[in-house]
């Protein structure tokens, strides 16, 4: 099932592929092994993209014939330009942090972070090469090989841009929706069946899961909270809040460079109340 030739695929300076989580043997041989890969910002991680695997687990269990062998976030690359994105190596180490600490399961892969922006279609194809030539995929409990389903993991607001005309190619949305399937997590304020109707030749393919307790939380309100030295506890892992104090990340709205390990703040009343969480309580 693999897509391209090694070849095809640059690997970053020091790059390999984490695979210490990715269940290897099926645990039941009639089912289809799949991995999800949730592609983002992830800027920073928040307890809501850890919460879409939940989900997407609940769904698989009780509604497919799939088998999730693996998780995998995949933080997009610093070239994408995106207003107030951090440097790839902070976003794949508190996403390291939070999946290390907070999961069993989930894995980060930093082959998008660290190279030029590369398509979702892409990033997919390169997960099949990595799992099913050159890991061999997964195997039955009878020793039966049998390749793996790589599947992207999106929130409906994303899977809305698919429908809108010019901002992905027919080709693309053929590979993603066609080739690999999606599992589309419900957002608040963001249609489902809107973000989908106009994707019905690959209906087959998408599998929308209404989430049953409503999360707004978003990187973007959490980048706000630091900002206006408000507490993000439980929003986000501690692991992470640490990793953004110890880095003095989103101190501002990212318009301009980067500030690093405290260097040219504007105000020492933002080092404080970044640093004190702005309460002397703690819970």
């Amino acid at each position: 099932m693999a897509a391209q030739s090694s070849s095809t695929f640059a690997n970053p300076p020091n790059y390999t592929f984490t695979s210490h989580r990715l269940h290897r043997t099926l645990h039941a041989s009639d089912k289809q092994p799949i991995v999800l890969v949730a592609c983002g910002s992830f800027n920073p991680i928040t307890y809501h993209h850890l919460r879409m695997f939940e989900m997407a687990n609940d769904f698989v269990r009780q509604n497919t014939n799939f088998e999730i062998v693996g998780g995998y976030l995949s933080p997009v690359s610093e070239e994408y330009k995106k207003p107030g994105l951090v440097r790839a190596h902070h976003r794949v180490n508190m996403c390291t942090l939070a999946t290390e600490q907070e999961s069993s399961g989930l894995m980060v892969d930093s082959w998008e972070a660290f190279q030029n922006y590369q398509r979702t279609a892409v990033v997919l194809d390169h997960f099949d090469y990595e799992i099913n030539t050159v890991l061999g995929g997964v195997s039955t409990r009878d020793g039966e090989h049998r390749d793996v389903r790589i599947m992207l993991l999106a929130g409906s607001d994303l899977i809305s841009t698919m429908s809108e005309p010019g901002v992905w190619s027919h080709h693309d949305l053929d590979r993603i929706l066609g080739r690999y399937g999606t599992f589309v997590i419900e957002r608040t304020g963001s249609s489902m069946d809107q973000a989908t109707d106009s994707l019905a030749r690959w209906r087959n393919s998408i599998y929308p899961i209404p989430q049953l307790v409503q999360n707004d939380v978003s990187s973007t309100k959490v980048r706000l909270f630091f900002r206006r030295g408000l507490s993000v506890r439980y929003l986000i892992p501690a692991a992470v809040i640490d990793y953004i104090k110890q880095n003095y990340l989103y101190l501002d709205d990212g318009s301009g460079p980067e500030k690093e390990k405290g260097k040219d703040k504007e105000s020492g009343e933002a080092e404080t109340s970044l640093r004190d969480g702005g309460s002397l309580l703690q819970f």
